[in-house]
């Protein structure tokens, strides 16, 4: 065959690979130009105990593993400074398949250089995120992939996921695409690592699931996956009417939706863990325990403190709900479930009712788009005010595994089919 033929034979079915995998993964071929969310997490500045020595991220390589949940011929990368206070170099990052689960190993024939504009470094600046150019790396639903970067210096201040459940490795030296990093130090947050797209397919969409420790897998063990978002991304996958939706879980261990506490607020953010995620269609909010347990940890509150909190609460909730609807995503509320059986927060029967009033709002029809009553499926029959205790990790607060698969099971598909 002549050459240039040749060439074009190997190039077309380069590109009929391609579509055809995403045709295999739910779609009908990318569409030009378009993205969605495969994987994400939110940022915050991480506690003492949860930050790196600065030595260990200091002419080192952090290997991260990180599940998707939408497949496609490519991924581009998302890099995270956002509450960094100086530029932060990254000298390499390379992409890779893992080889076991809990295991820093990749397949070295998988490894992938990222590049940005073409180079094989970047330096992102301070309080941004900085996307990759495509790499071209399939990947399928529910797939994990290994993300590697070599850091010249340490940054100056830390951005990090901790509430990760999944294990990352820091090793002193230059080891992106190295098969193995034996001797490497294991701990279970992410760092300076926000996203991966795929390119979106035909009907392609993400579904962001925003709230606090109980979305974000409070009690779940590292590299298990058994968050509740995680067993919807299943559920979604296994349906054919939904498996062209993604999940990108945005919770934050202690959120608020007021008030600042472990992370920012989650007005404050909300346009960059929701509406500035690629292909973003739906946002199901699960937020307010901690406002509600917050308002009396301490010492009670007055009738007039209660109110205040409940109408604040609805204030912020429609908030959240005017800003999603402008950029044309549908808003789904999810009911506050019962935590009276906490040690944590201990609360009165006055924070019963402001939870009651609360869910009232939020199950009453027009305030959201949709609603999924978790607190329905979560609370026990006898005592509406606790957890059902096989669905209590012991706290009194947070859903046991149980529990989290009830949650999962307990979404209607059809509210992002109809």
């Amino acid at each position: 065959m002549h050459p240039t033929r040749r060439t074009a034979m190997s190039g077309m079915l380069r590109v009929g690979a391609a579509l055809a995998l995403a045709v295999s993964l739910g779609g009908a071929g990318p569409a030009p130009g378009r993205w969605v969310g495969a994987w994400a997490a939110s940022q915050q500045i991480p506690e003492p105990h949860n930050a790196l020595d600065p030595a260990e991220l200091t002419e080192a390589t952090l290997r991260q593993v990180v599940r998707v949940t939408a497949g496609g011929p490519q991924i581009r990368v998302r890099l995270s400074n956002a509450f960094g206070t100086e530029p932060l170099r990254f000298r390499a990052v390379h992409v890779a398949r893992p080889v076991a689960v809990g295991s820093p190993r990749i397949d070295p024939a998988t490894d992938r250089a990222v590049t940005f504009g073409g180079r094989r470094e970047v330096t992102v600046p301070a309080g941004a995120d900085y996307l990759s150019d495509p790499v071209a790396f399939a990947v399928r639903p529910l797939e994990r992939i290994a993300i590697s970067v070599e850091l010249p210096a340490a940054p100056a201040r830390q951005t990090s996921h901790p509430g990760s459940r999944t294990t990352s490795w820091t090793l002193r030296g230059r080891h992106a695409a190295a098969a193995d990093l034996p001797g490497a130090k294991g701990v279970a947050h992410w760092y300076q690592l926000s996203g991966v797209d795929v390119p979106a397919a035909r009907r392609s969409a993400a579904i962001v699931t925003f709230g606090d420790s109980i979305t974000d897998g409070y009690g779940v063990g590292p590299d298990r996956d058994e968050r509740w978002p995680d067993f919807l991304a299943e559920r979604l996958q296994a349906d054919p009417r939904t498996r062209h939706f993604s999940v990108l879980n945005h919770g934050i261990g202690g959120n608020r939706l007021l008030r600042d506490g472990t992370g920012p607020n989650a007005l404050a953010r909300f346009d960059r863990d929701v509406l500035a995620q690629a292909g973003v269609t739906h946002l199901v909010i699960l937020e307010g325990v901690n406002d509600l347990g917050v308002l009396t940890r301490d010492a009670p509150a007055s009738p007039e403190a209660q109110a205040a909190m409940v109408q604040d609460l609805i204030g912020a909730y429609r908030q959240m709900i005017a800003r999603a609807r402008v950029r044309g995503i549908k808003v789904i509320g999810a009911t506050i479930m019962p935590f009276a059986g906490s040690g944590y927060y201990h609360p009165p029967p006055e924070t019963e009712a402001s939870r009651q009033a609360v869910n009232a709002w939020i199950r009453a029809p027009g305030n959201f788009d949709g609603v999924i009553d978790f607190d329905a499926v979560m609370r026990d029959p006898a005592r509406p005010d606790r957890l059902r205790a096989e669905y209590d990790v012991g706290d009194g607060l947070h859903p046991s595994i149980a529990g989290y698969r009830a949650m999962a099971a307990a979404v209607p598909l059809t509210l992002f089919t109809r």
